[in-house]
């Protein structure tokens, strides 16, 4: 059974960092990503892992400040310079996938396996 657990959701300023944490148990490892639900919207992409080769996809919303890695069984978002837009539940995601789907493209229907969310709050 896939379980994906988030961790290390919170509040930080403008300018700040935090880091987030999913726990990953059950999973062949294959295409995994960090959605963001912003208030009132739905959920988007907005960093992707590839396992196979370790390569990443970002949505231009966070590229440059957001890294997305793997370790053991951990996936992880690193966020830096971090903006109020920043703000929202933050998902992690998985699902089996080509390296050609495997993108920020991909919309939340395409994914199987969901964590519960975290909050992640910036003020200015």
């Amino acid at each position: 059974q896939v379980q994906l657990v988030e961790f290390g959701g919170g509040s930080a300023q403008a300018g700040g960092s935090l880091r987030l944490s999913c726990a990953v148990s059950g999973y062949k490892f294959n295409c995994i990503s960090w959605f963001r639900q912003q208030p009132g919207q739905g959920r988007g992409a907005v960093a992707v892992l590839r396992s196979g080769d370790r390569s990443t996809d970002y949505a231009n919303s966070v590229k440059g400040r957001f890294t997305i890695s793997r370790m053991g069984d951990m996936v992880l978002l690193q966020m830096d310079n971090l903006k109020p837009e920043d703000t929202g539940m933050y998902y992690c995601a998985a699902k089996s996938s080509t390296w050609e789907r495997c993108n920020t493209r991909s919309g939340e229907a395409e994914y199987d396996y969901w964590g519960q969310g975290t909050q992640v709050t910036v003020s200015s």
